[in-house]
């Protein structure tokens, strides 16, 4: 008799163990603005650790220690792991779950399609099983190039992300579209996979990532970037991906409750970039949502307001993330879920 185990990709509303996030250090492409981006990665631990555990990876581990001295230690675990960059959204393990336990797949992270180095990050995962830090199987899947920041899931078998990120040369160029999305169903469970064709964020390094552009949230909802300025670049590929996401189904056969989240203004780099400045990468834990603010009390207050309609049982927090965006991401990008039971 064959047993076919049950897989599942939980969404991020469900329960918890922990945070990880991987701290800036001299070595990274911080380092030009290390104490400024500091500061943000304070502000992000002091509001995981008010009710979460927290697990850092860093190749200086006392440094971190003493700057995050007045958090709860319980709640807190430090790693000393050599790293390149801070992007644990992306080569951070997914969590999934096999006939309900907890396993870690460990994909292949190879820098948004080898854009940087990423020999060290690409370690991270393994790093952390060998110290010691999780109770349940790592499972390798390194050959497979996928980014955390790249899938939204609904916890019932539907995914949604973009052409444009998992279809990109450099990622899995010998796969075809419809291996890809076999691969991915067979891997997580799913039955449906919802592919967007257009939308996109000037600055964005990831081609395209989901996190950016449109977040799965409970009770069938959609929450997604818009434009209303049709002299934005962004105006008409947003406007494209909105009807995208207004036509789209689950996995159930139902329609997404969809709700546009606002725009902030266009924040530049100091040789006049762009920067991808998104209030859908906000970040959800077991009791709060943390939401990316840029400095803009009136589109930042009505994001925050959205979002606590959307999860009305958890605490609403805004973290101003302009350092982050000098870098080209944002809060959802530093961070990543571990599910209950992993650690």
């Amino acid at each position: 008799m064959h047993n076919t185990t049950i897989l599942r990709l939980p969404a991020e509303w469900e329960p918890q163990s922990a945070i990880m996030i991987a701290w800036p250090h001299k070595g990274t492409d911080w380092n030009y603005m290390l104490e400024e981006v500091e500061h943000c990665y304070i502000k992000v631990a002091e509001a995981i650790t008010e009710c979460e555990n927290l697990i850092i990876v860093s190749p200086f581990p006392n440094k971190v220690k003493s700057k995050l001295a007045h958090l709860p230690q319980n709640r807190l675990q430090i790693f000393n792991i050599p790293t390149n960059d801070t992007w644990a959204r992306d080569f951070g393990p997914i969590s999934v779950l096999h006939d309900g336990a907890p396993v870690l797949y460990n994909f292949k992270f190879n820098a948004w399609g080898l854009k940087f180095p990423a020999d060290l990050d690409n370690l991270i995962n393994t790093n952390l099983s060998n110290s010691g830090a999780f109770k349940c199987k790592l499972e390798n899947k390194l050959n497979f190039v996928l980014e955390g920041g790249s899938i939204e899931s609904d916890g019932c078998g539907t995914l949604l992300t973009t052409t444009e990120c998992l279809l990109s040369p450099n990622r899995n160029g010998e796969f075809s579209k419809q291996e890809i999305e076999e691969y991915l169903s067979l891997q997580f469970g799913l039955h449906k996979v919802i592919w967007l064709n257009h939308g996109f964020l000037e600055g964005d390094d990831t081609d395209s990532h989901i996190d950016t552009l449109a977040r799965l949230c409970p009770n069938t909802t959609i929450l997604y970037v818009g434009c209303d300025n049709p002299d934005d670049v962004h105006y008409s590929e947003l406007k494209l991906m909105e009807c995208e996401l207004l036509q789209a189904t689950n996995a159930q056969g139902n329609r997404f409750n969809c709700i546009k989240l606002p725009f902030p203004k266009p924040i530049f780099d100091e040789k006049g970039h762009r920067l991808p400045a998104t209030y859908a990468n906000f970040l959800i834990t077991n009791n709060q949502v943390l939401v990316p603010t840029y400095g803009q009390p009136d589109t930042d207050n009505e994001a925050i307001q959205i979002i606590g309609n959307v999860f009305p049982e958890r605490e609403i927090k805004g973290i101003d993330c302009r350092s982050l965006i000098k870098q080209h991401g944002s809060l959802h990008c530093i961070t990543m879920q571990l599910l209950k039971g992993t650690l």
